[in-house]
């Protein structure tokens, strides 16, 4: 079986751009804060997947159309019809969902979310499953489970989310379902940065164009170590990164990192 390539990817849930290394998820129905369907699910799940292995890109960012990123999974689109399943039906329907987020982890390129407006539900774990995420003065965030009657363990929250803020943190907003301003968000440590609604698009970009423009092998690695190493022990993690960096330093970027030095110059990394 070949391996999919850029042109593999043409989805209709949601715009896809693909220019100067960097791929750009547009989530598309912004009459509606750009809520998940199924199809939508399922796509994202896809296009992640296929991701992994197409080298031309570098770096992906994931952003919402209008004034919103996502406001989770549609009521009437999912919600409702959830309410109807058994229980084989809901369980292919959650780990549907989890294999989107497990996607997103085993995705190389380092993706970065760039956030306005409403990130609730479904689209808090999109942001959570980023590696970088940048949002504006006017957005919040929420982890709405426990509104609708379900537990706050979803899609990796109860893994995840207490490693970029805190387990206390996360514990309070996992069992209310209240949103994070964008102040928490960002003294927290769930926000890199926050912008104005105009240029948030625009500093999730320069980001991804700086990563694009670096060792994207050695990128890749730190996020798969970054990754790894939740639940190894630090003499284990000290070991892998041992072995981890002992693989960069065979790449051919080392090298002309090493020359650009020497030489003064700025080294042009090509990933290999």
């Amino acid at each position: 079986m070949n391996s999919p390539n850029i042109t593999d990817i043409q989805p209709v849930h949601f715009n896809w751009a693909f220019s100067e290394e960097i791929a750009t998820i547009t989530l598309n129905r912004p009459e509606r804060k750009n809520p998940l369907t199924f199809e939508s699910y399922a796509e994202l799940r896809d296009t992640f997947h296929k991701l992994q292995w197409i080298d031309e890109v570098k770096a992906i960012v994931i952003t919402g159309e209008g004034e919103n990123f996502c406001s989770g999974g549609d009521v009437h689109e999912i919600i409702g019809p959830l309410t109807k399943m058994d229980m084989k039906e809901l369980l292919n329907f959650t780990r549907m969902t989890g294999d989107l987020v497990k996607a997103m982890r085993k995705c190389p390129q380092p993706i970065i979310a760039a956030i306005d407006g409403i990130c609730a539900g479904a689209g808090a774990i999109l942001a959570m499953a980023s590696d970088l995420r940048y949002g504006t003065p006017e957005s919040s965030v929420g982890f709405l489970f426990a509104r609708v009657g379900l537990a706050g363990c979803d899609m990796g929250a109860c893994a995840m989310l207490p490693r970029i803020i805190g387990q206390g943190r996360a514990a309070e907003l996992l069992y209310t379902g209240r949103m994070m301003t964008s102040d928490e968000c960002l003294n927290w440590g769930f926000y890199n940065a926050i912008a104005q609604p105009n240029d948030v698009l625009g500093t999730a970009m320069t980001q991804a164009k700086r990563l694009a423009k670096g060792p994207s092998f050695a990128h890749a690695m730190t996020k798969k170590m970054l990754q790894q190493e939740w639940s190894m022990g630090i003499d284990e993690a000290i070991e892998s990164e041992a072995q981890a960096q002992a693989i960069c330093m065979q790449t051919r970027d080392f090298e002309r990192a090493y020359h650009a030095f020497i030489g003064k110059k700025k080294p042009a990394f090509k990933g290999n």
